[in-house]
């Protein structure tokens, strides 16, 4: 099935509270139908709240970020997918895919695996202990991820191209790190336009400030969707 311009829009809820969250979803209305929780609100109630969401029709994208013993991720993953998330980040290390993939079951949850960290860059792997620079490492978690069977892969829109390239057609690929022109860049450090992420081949693009800080958030969200649709159709011509 196709997915719609208006579904390849994942607005960011990095909010402190669950009251802030549905105020913000009251206001974009039917201009968005698809919602990420992050850690800061998953500590808030982020999780009754997805719940929430899911109940009234929308999609969420529960940005978790597991990575733990293989176990512990197994079980974790397991109790997600009773939620009725469309989708589930993990850390692109093969023995956390690993364990997610085998406990997701059959509820309809999708795996994401984040390969780096979109304010990461060269000098920041260096500096953690990494031999790889960022498009180096993307490119080996992604072959991994395809290996294990996960869905589909986070990373900046910097490295989507290659890596769709590499991986197909067939994983999807979600990128924050999504700034409008003219958007501040925030603590992003690998980013580029909403128009620039579609046509280098992503299925999905996670926004938040340009949208929650907006002074009117639903037509920001209004016009990168409809920038989605433009650089879809020019995609495909």
């Amino acid at each position: 099935m196709t997915t719609s311009p208006r579904d390849r829009l994942i607005v960011a809820l990095d909010l402190p509270t669950v009251d802030q969250a549905l105020d913000l979803v009251t206001v974009l209305g039917d201009s968005v139908g698809f919602y990420k929780i992050g850690l800061e609100l998953a500590y808030a109630g982020g999780l009754d709240l997805a719940e929430r969401l899911i109940g009234t029709g929308h999609q969420v994208f529960l940005d978790l970020k597991l990575h733990d013993i293989p176990n512990t991720v197994a079980g974790a993953t397991a109790q997600i997918a009773r939620l009725g998330a469309t989708f589930l980040t993990i850390h692109a290390f093969p023995q956390t895919m690993r364990a997610a993939q085998d406990a997701k079951g059959d509820d309809g949850l999708r795996l994401l695996a984040v390969t780096v960290l979109t304010s990461s860059n060269d000098a920041d792997l260096a500096e953690a202990g990494y031999r790889f620079g960022a498009a180096e490492l993307v490119a080996q978690r992604a072959a991994q991820a395809k290996a294990i069977g996960i869905d589909g892969l986070v990373m900046s829109p910097l490295e989507v191209a290659v890596v769709r390239a590499s991986v197909g057609p067939d994983m999807t690929i979600v990128t924050p790190g999504i700034r409008p022109s003219g958007a501040a860049s925030g603590d992003q450090k690998r980013i580029m336009t909403p128009s620039e992420a579609i046509l280098a081949g992503a299925d999905h693009l996670v926004v938040g400030r340009p949208i929650t800080a907006s002074p009117d958030p639903r037509q920001a969200a209004v016009s990168i969707v409809a920038e989605i649709a433009q650089s879809l159709s020019d995609r495909m011509s």
